[in-house]
This record gives C-alpha cells, sequence and structure tokens, in this order.
C-alpha cells in the first residue's frame, strides 16, 4: 500500500473511525444482551488492568516511533527505519513478555486487591495474554504511522474488531450455561482473537514490503546507533507514558472505588455490580459514540499547531484552533440533546435496559465539554506543553477520585456520574484556561449564542416528532430515530439560517 498525503490520511481516519466506532458499539450491544448488566460489571471490573500492563509495556512507543519512522523518511535513512523498529520491538517484547508472566502468575494476589468481585478472576485471567500482542501491534502502527501508510492501521482495525464480535457470539453463548463469570471470560479471550487477527494482517503487510528493502543491520559493528536509536525513543516514549501511566492505574482502582462508596452509601455488593455495569457498559458507550469525529479531529490537529507556532504564524495558530473549536460545537452540541432528551427511550431501544437512561441523562450535559477535551489536549501538545497536559490530567484525577467517593458514599450511583461528570468538567477546563494563560485563546460568544438557539429549535421540533409518533402508535424503534432526524435536520437548518458558520469560514473547516 502507498503511503497517503495528509489530506488523505486525515479522510482515511475519519472513516476507518467511523466504522470501528459502529462496529465497537454492536459489539457492546451483542455484549449487553449475552451478559446482562451483571455480566457488563464484571467485564468493566476485569478490563482497566489491562491498559495499565499495556502502557507499562509500550513507554510512549508508538508517538517516538512514528517522529523519528517520519524523520528517516524524509531523508531516505532505510537502515535507520529498521534499526527504529527492531530497537522498539526488543524492547517491547521483552517487557510484555516479561509483564504478562508476572501477572498470569501473580493473578490470584493481583485479583485480591484490585477485584471487587472475585467471578472478574476468570475475565482477568483471559484477557491477560493481549499485552505482548498489542505492544507488538502499536510498534507495527508506529511504523506504518510514520511512513504515513494510514490505510494499513485502518484495515488492521476493521479486522480486530469484525473478528472480536464474531468470537463473543461464538464464546459467550457457549460458555454461558456454565456460569455469567465464564461467560465474560469468553468475551475477553475473543478481545484476544481480535487483536491477534490485527497482528497477523499488519505483520503480513511489513513483511511482503520489507522484500522490496534490502538493507541490512549487523547489530555487532552498529551497537553504538542501537543505543542511540534507545535514547532517543527514550527521550519521547517516557514523557508520553506519563499520562497513560495516570490513567491506566486511575482504571484499574476505579471498580473499588465505586464499589466501595457505593457499599457506604447501604448498596450491596451484586447490586453495585449491576449498578456499575449499567454506567460504564450501557451509559458511557453511548456518550463517547460521536467522539470519533474529535479523535480524529485531535490527531491532525497536534502537527498543524506545531507547524503554525514553527513557523511564527499566530493567526494560522489561532484560525487552526477556531477550526477545531468550531467542529468540536458541531459534533457536541446535537449529540447532547440526543442523548439527554432521548436518554431512556435509547437504553431501552439498544440495551432494554431503561434503567440506564437515568443515568445517561445525569451525564449527557456535562459530557458536552467532553467533546472540547480531546482537541484542547491536542493543542497543548502541539504547543509542546505536554508536561502541563500530563499534570492538569494527574491534578484533576486526583480530584475526580474524591469526588467520586464523596458524592457515591452520599448519594449512590447517581453521584458516581455526578463525581465522573465532574472530572470532565475539570479537565476541559484546566486545559482550556492552560492555552489562554500561554497564546491568549478566547471563544467567539456570537457563535456560542446562535448554536445555543439552534439547539433550543432543535429540542423543540424534535420533541414535536416524537410526540406525534407515539400519538400515532409508532414503536419506539421507529418514533426514536424518526424524531432524531427531524431534531438534527432542523439542527442543522437553524445553523444555515443564522449563518452561524459563514461560507468562508466553513470551506475553511
Amino acid at each position: 500500500m502507498q503511503k497517503q498525503t495528509f489530506v488523505q490520511g486525515t479522510l482515511v481516519l475519519t472513516v476507518s473511525a467511523l466504522i470501528t466506532r459502529i462496529l465497537g458499539f454492536v459489539n457492546g450491544i451483542i455484549l449487553a444482551r449475552l451478559l446482562g448488566a451483571e455480566g457488563m460489571g464484571l467485564l468493566m471490573m476485569a478490563h482497566p488492568l489491562v491498559p495499565l500492563v499495556i502502557t507499562l509495556t509500550g513507554l510512549g512507543l508508538p508517538v517516538a516511533i512514528t517522529k523519528l519512522v517520519a524523520e528517516a523518511e524524509v531523508k531516505g535513512d532505510h537502515t535507520r527505519v529498521k534499526r527504529i523498529l527492531l530497537v522498539s520491538l526488543t524492547v517491547t517484547c521483552s517487557l510484555s513478555v516479561g509483564l504478562t508472566a508476572l501477572t498470569y502468575f501473580g493473578s490470584e494476589w493481583i485479583g485480591k486487591i484490585f477485584l471487587a468481585d472475585p467471578r472478574a478472576y476468570y475475565a482477568m485471567l483471559a484477557i491477560t495474554p493481549i499485552a505482548p500482542i498489542v505492544a507488538i501491534s502499536s510498534v507495527l502502527k508506529g511504523y506504518f504511522q510514520g511512513k504515513q501508510n494510514m490505510k494499513s492501521i485502518a484495515i488492521s482495525e476493521i479486522i480486530e474488531h469484525i473478528v472480536q464480535i464474531f468470537g463473543i457470539v461464538a464464546m459467550v453463548r457457549y460458555l454461558l450455561p456454565f456460569g455469567i463469570e465464564f461467560a465474560a471470560a469468553g468475551a475477553m479471550a475473543a478481545a484476544v482473537l481480535g487483536e491477534f487477527a490485527g497482528l497477523i494482517f499488519m505483520s503480513s503487510l511489513y513483511w511482503f514490503q520489507r522484500k522490496k528493502n534490502t538493507a541490512k543491520i549487523h547489530l555487532s559493528p552498529a551497537l553504538s546507533k542501537e543505543k542511540r536509536t534507545f535514547r532517543e525513543l527514550m527521550d519521547i516514549g517516557l514523557p508520553t507514558s506519563g499520562h497513560g501511566i495516570v490513567y491506566s492505574i486511575y482504571s484499574a482502582f476505579q471498580p473499588m472505588l465505586v464499589t466501595a462508596s457505593l457499599a457506604i452509601a447501604g448498596i450491596t455488593a451484586i447490586a453495585a455490580t449491576r449498578q456499575y455495569g449499567l454506567l460504564v457498559g450501557y451509559a458511557f458507550p453511548l456518550l463517547i459514540l460521536p467522539g470519533f469525529i474529535t479523535h480524529s479531529l485531535s490527531t491532525a490537529l497536534m502537527p498543524a499547531i506545531s507547524e503554525a507556532q514553527a513557523n511564527g504564524n499566530t493567526f494560522l495558530l489561532h484560525r487552526r484552533i477556531d477550526q477545531a473549536m468550531r467542529i468540536a460545537l458541531i459534533v457536541g452540541a446535537p449529540s447532547t440533546v440526543i442523548l439527554y432528551v432521548w436518554a431512556t427511550p435509547l437504553t431501552s431501544i439498544i440495551y432494554h435496559a431503561p434503567e440506564a437512561g437515568h443515568l445517561l441523562r445525569i451525564l449527557a450535559p456535562i459530557f458536552f465539554l467532553h467533546y472540547f477535551e480531546g482537541p484542547l489536549h491536542a493543542i497543548l501538545l502541539g504547543l509542546g506543553k505536554a508536561n502541563v497536559a500530563m499534570w492538569n490530567f494527574v491534578f484533576t484525577t486526583i480530584l475526580k477520585v474524591a469526588a467520586i467517593f464523596m458524592m457515591g458514599s452520599n448519594f449512590g450511583i447517581d453521584g458516581v456520574a455526578m463525581g465522573v461528570g465532574f472530572g470532565v468538567c475539570f479537565i476541559t477546563l484546566l486545559n482550556f484556561f492552560s492555552i489562554s494563560g500561554m497564546i491568549g485563546f478566547y471563544l467567539d460568544l456570537r457563535v456560542l449564542a446562535k448554536v445555543a438557539l439552534s439547539m433550543s429549535f432543535m429540542v423543540v421540533c424534535g420533541l414535536s416528532a416524537y410526540l406525534f409518533s407515539l400519538k400515532l402508535g409508532c414503536p419506539l424503534s421507529l418514533g426514536v430515530p424518526a424524531a432524531v432526524i427531524v431534531a438534527l435536520a432542523v439542527y442543522f437548518m437553524s445553523l444555515a439560517a443564522t449563518r452561524t458558520f459563514a461560507r468562508g469560514k466553513t470551506a475553511e473547516v
């Protein structure tokens, strides 16, 4: 596969993100219906331990590999590209195999400390082999991204999700009669199978391309070069991994934090597991579903900000930021309205769990800021302020832990949801004010007012269409999608009527 231009690569990643997000959403629906809230709770309790191991084995190397490979490609230094790949694979394979072995042999001890429900032990054990697979895959993804070959990454991620869906259907149905804990373990094993399928694809593609390049590396004579490459990778990778390590540690302790706060509120362990499954397995996937657009935006935004700053072009820098905020606003505003207004009908149609709608309605207005958090984080990285982004996240995580525990202890699962929402608000505002203090960044209040007006029209017309469908006796599976379509049409027509995004601005975006 040939490399793509910047615009082509961005488009490929956006389309791929849409497909994988839809596949992931389908995957979540299948899991929720097969396992139920209790099984989803077991799944979510075991899953956060894996990112911690993956982060420790990755050491932020994918970002470093992408940067160094891109630099070597510009110079046509194919030998250096191979050296980067060799050193990276050596480091990640050694760390991942070692940490996976420690996790496996210490699984009982880890389970007693981290798992609030002992039944999640089998799911944790089933997901353990994924660490070395993901570690090697991340190296190859960084390599292809550095060569600007985004199609390879896109196809591999689609393959991963498709294989995982078929694996879940087969394994969960087979293991469910043996107990909910074994069915959850089967779902985790399907995730390992999907990652392995993606790794096979990328490895095959790499070996096919490798035949075209005859550059050789001789380790002994070039040992000093390997050491220099290792130092270059660590100089970039270690700072990048700090954010991931903090996030992984928080994710690993989150199930215990939630169940402990709910226990103080007088909720039993089984009920807490069910409520945690409703929050993390049902509400969260709907909240983050529209985020694939802002994620693709963030991926393209960081180098664009770096370029503008390197050129000393302040006007271009602010224009790129303004474009990013407008896109986030376009995505976040209607998403918030839809998830808030039709919270219970959506969870009823998708999950057959109307009780999850209450949690979705609590979080939907707060998660409006979440759609800005990714681009703001990318702006900080583009400005060369990775340390600021990391410390903002550390400070927010500490306060979020306190908020979840205090609110959960007093208000139950609703309080936990509010604590999570507090974290979303705080990190977004903290990143915003950090950027504002550096470059004088501001928001156009006129645009915000016009979007708010369009949202109001969207709510009125969407609810009217929904109530009309109920009077006609339409089932929810027809009435809700029809009302959402009407609401979105009114929203975008209102934006056009109020000239919220002028023709020149739209063309730039």
